[in-house]
């Protein structure tokens, strides 16, 4: 397959098998979101690309998971070292195949990238198991942390190579081995992160990268037999359909699946930074999991904040995410601007009040969806209920704090919040009352590798980050002896 070359950068578009790159017959179609035009053509994995890939993974497996934490850690830190020197050029990719800011792309996400495989590397060699003793039997217990085997990752578009690494990191410092499923929107830099893989010199089959249609390719790898665990970041339909695949051979998934987040704005807050913060969730075009699309403010200082925002958001910059200027990009495909415009059209036939925004940009056109804010929406409304995934904002009020976690609760997602309030007590109420899986408060988006990452609800399964990570991609053993037993 021909390559594919971004400002001289050259990305493969096959596969990456056992350590060599390897052809389908099938392919589909990488446009760029920036001026829909043809990226290239991909090699379209199937069942047999899959089955290669996971024999890979298991022969190289033993080998891998023998080397230990401090081995591995080795070829780890050197992936790290690689990543961190093609920075601009992931950057660059990057925001050609999905539409993410190219200034955020090149000072933040992919550094992070290197930060996260470097961080459980490092983790991974200062793992302990707990140890304590069983009095009444004069018993000693000790837990040890042992590779599952062959990993499945499954990323998704808005955040590939970021997103990838977050899961290959942990995966790889437990001893297991990869087979990358990435996105079918956005795959390049998956792709180079393969090349990576090979020049810090990862063993053939450690690491594999089968690209395809999730319904050909990633439906194959989640269902495989030999595959020993799962981690999905993607659409809770989907996740329905991993795990009834998982069950039949009862393997582990890690699902996080986006969210309807409540960002909850009382009157004694700080409204500055509340404004900055609310107008932060139409960060790449909302096409954020975390994002807090729905605004709870309370009355007394909803008509201020209201204001506040229209004038915010029609300072918003909308254009090539490729100019340092531009503030929100692209949406990634036109199927996903169909999906967005089909959510905005529904709200204002179900009674939401239009505020600002709420069609593709007249000057602009292609992709480019103008930062969208309803207020008044009907209570369960679909516009409240379900995750939009592009920058679309709802605005509700609220009378006091039990109305405000009512509906911060009101929706059957529950991966993030946001609350606002200068009072602590309030604070530490509120959080401890939203059904989400991560709470902040007077900030937004400040993430730690030590946290557990996942959501309560439709929002997902299980939890990753720090000793979690390794909780799900290890297998636990817990070893009994009994005291003075051993010579």
């Amino acid at each position: 397959m021909a390559e594919i070359v971004i400002a001289g950068i050259r990305i493969s578009p096959d596969h990456f098998i056992n350590g060599e790159r390897v052809a389908s017959a099938q392919t589909f179609e990488d446009i760029s979101p920036i001026d829909q035009s043809l990226l290239g053509h991909i090699s379209a994995g199937s069942s047999a690309e899959v089955d290669a890939a996971a024999l890979a993974a298991r022969q190289a497996f033993p080998t891998w998971a023998a080397l230990g934490p401090q081995g591995r850690g080795v070829y780890l830190r050197r992936l790290a070292e690689v990543i961190e020197r093609r920075v601009e050029d992931l950057a660059i990719v990057e925001t050609t195949d999905n539409g993410s800011l190219l200034e955020a792309s090149r000072l933040r996400v992919m550094k992070r990238g290197a930060h996260n495989i470097r961080y459980f590397a490092e983790y991974a060699e200062k793992l302990q198991g707990e140890e304590w003793d069983t009095p009444p039997a004069n018993a000693h217990n000790r837990v040890v942390y042992h590779p599952a085997g062959v990993t499945a990752l499954i990323t998704p578009w808005n955040a590939p190579f970021m997103l990838s690494t977050w899961k290959v990191g942990p995966a790889l410092a437990a001893g297991n081995t990869v087979v990358l499923k990435p996105p079918e929107w956005a795959p390049l830099t998956c792709s180079l992160l393969a090349d990576f893989a090979a020049e810090a010199g990862l063993p053939p089959g450690v690491f594999n990268v089968v690209q395809g249609i999730g319904e050909e390719a990633g439906a194959a790898l989640v269902a495989h037999p030999g595959v020993r665990r799962i981690s999905f970041t993607g659409s809770v339909e989907t996740a329905q359909k991993i795990g009834a695949a998982a069950a039949r051979n009862l393997t582990p998934v890690s699902f996080e699946l986006g969210g309807k987040s409540p960002l909850v704005v009382f009157a004694d807050a700080d409204l500055e930074l509340a404004l900055r913060n609310m107008l932060e969730q139409y960060d790449n075009a909302g096409q954020v999991c975390l994002a807090g699309t729905r605004l709870l403010v309370e009355e007394t200082v909803a008509d201020d904040l209201l204001e506040r925002m229209k004038t915010g958001a029609g300072q918003l910059r909308l254009g090539d995410p490729r100019d340092p200027q531009t503030q929100v990009g692209p949406l990634i495909h036109p199927q996903h601007l169909k999906r967005v415009d089909g959510f905005v059209q529904r709200a204002i036939q179900e009674g939401a009040r239009l505020v600002y925004g709420g069609r593709v940009s007249p000057q602009l056109g292609g992709l480019y969806y103008e930062p969208t804010l309803f207020v008044d929406p009907p209570a369960g409304a679909e516009i409240l209920q379900k995750e939009v995934f592009g920058p679309v904002l709802t605005l509700q009020t609220f009378k006091d704090e039990a109305e405000a976690i009512a509906l911060a609760n009101n929706t059957p997602y529950g991966l993030a919040a946001t609350i606002f309030t200068q009072n602590e007590a309030r604070a530490r109420r509120v959080a401890e009352a939203i059904e989400a899986g991560l709470v902040w408060v007077n900030c937004f988006y400040v993430r730690d590798l030590a946290q557990p990452f996942g959501g309560a609800k439709q929002s997902g399964i299980g939890r990753e980050g720090g000793k979690w990570s390794f909780d799900f991609y290890c297998e636990l053993k817990n070893i009994t002896h009994r005291h003075n037993t051993f010579v």
